[in-house]
């Protein structure tokens, strides 16, 4: 189906209709828009791609531009919950939804944020809305961030992967530039980057990788390491990255650790795994996750342990 007809104006108003998206109007003028998108719940470990993306709308004023127009086309409101609540004595209900998000800056490239949830059905239709708005707003590049767990310790420098065009991403500090040889099991969302490859468009991929044994609903270290990333890839201004809240809660976690003779010992392992691979960076990490090589079975053996003795860990 081609972009005109997929183009129109919605039936409920006069904003424009994107394939399943509905774009606000007046659509704003973006000049070579780059793409930063989250993925829920696929590789958003510790919510480091929705705590990035939320942050850099805070940060640039970034305004909801566009979300689906019924989203229980692609979504299961069983397995993602709507949300109630009570605003000036009067309930409300929130939908799951995708939205995207757009900022124009004063030097290009101006950007979309997209918040986008892995589909239960539907996932083509889904898809070609996805990619019939990054044609739409004539994208030069689709950037896909988020986190992931790996065998790493919350007491060292986390470490991010990376790729450009399918090739390592290299020239950013700390960031892994082994190619991926994955093979296996993976979401229908990678669609996208082969979809807006075939259209000519960049595509970049950012990924942190977390402590296992941690699993907070919030990583801020986390969050701050990717966004050190992004600001290095774009020259963000520097008071971008808050490091503060990070730290604290690292510290909160090792002052846990101290305190658990068995976990002490755990993340020294780990320490000593990951002190012994210093050439990382260099030669990458061999990640227990879809984006790296498989780790070797004594690993994934050790990191199972983890798994049972920490199992109750907070």
């Amino acid at each position: 189906m081609s972009v005109a007809k997929l183009v129109g104006v919605c039936e409920h108003g006069t904003d424009m209709r994107i394939h399943a998206f509905e774009i606000h109007e007046p659509r704003p003028k973006l000049r070579g828009p780059h793409v930063v998108a989250m993925l829920r719940p696929w590789l958003d470990a510790g919510n480091v791609g929705t705590l990035v993306l939320d942050r850099l709308e805070e940060y640039f004023d970034a305004e909801e531009i566009g979300r689906l127009i019924r989203p229980g086309t692609f979504f299961d409101f069983t397995r993602y919950r709507p949300q109630t609540r009570t605003i000036d004595g009067k309930r409300s209900l929130t939908l799951p939804n995708s939205t995207i998000m757009a900022v124009r800056r004063q030097q290009p490239p101006d950007f979309l944020f997209l918040h986008l949830l892995e589909p239960h059905i539907f996932a083509e239709e889904y898809i070609d809305s996805i990619v019939e708005v990054i044609k739409s707003f004539n994208v030069r590049r689709y950037c896909r961030i988020g986190g992931m767990y790996n065998a790493v310790p919350h007491t060292r420098p986390l470490r991010v992967t990376g790729n450009f065009n399918g090739a390592p991403l290299t020239g950013l500090s700390g960031v892994s530039t082994q190619r991926n040889a994955y093979q296996g099991p993976t979401s229908i969302m990678n669609l996208v980057s082969d979809a807006t490859d075939k259209l000519g468009v960049e595509n970049v991929s950012v990924m942190v990788h977390l402590p296992q044994y941690l699993e907070l609903e919030e990583d801020h270290a986390g969050k701050a390491r990717l966004l050190q990333v992004l600001s290095e890839l774009y020259n963000f201004p520097e008071d971008l990255v808050q490091l503060d809240q990070g730290d604290e809660q690292y510290r909160e976690v090792s002052s846990a650790v101290d305190r658990n003779p068995a976990v002490k010992a755990l993340v020294r392992r780990l320490e000593s795994y990951y002190d012994s691979r210093e050439d990382w960076v260099n030669t990458g990490g061999q990640a227990a996750m879809e984006n790296q090589m498989p780790l070797a079975p004594e690993v994934e053996q050790f990191l199972q342990d983890i798994g049972d003795k920490l199992e109750g860990f907070s």
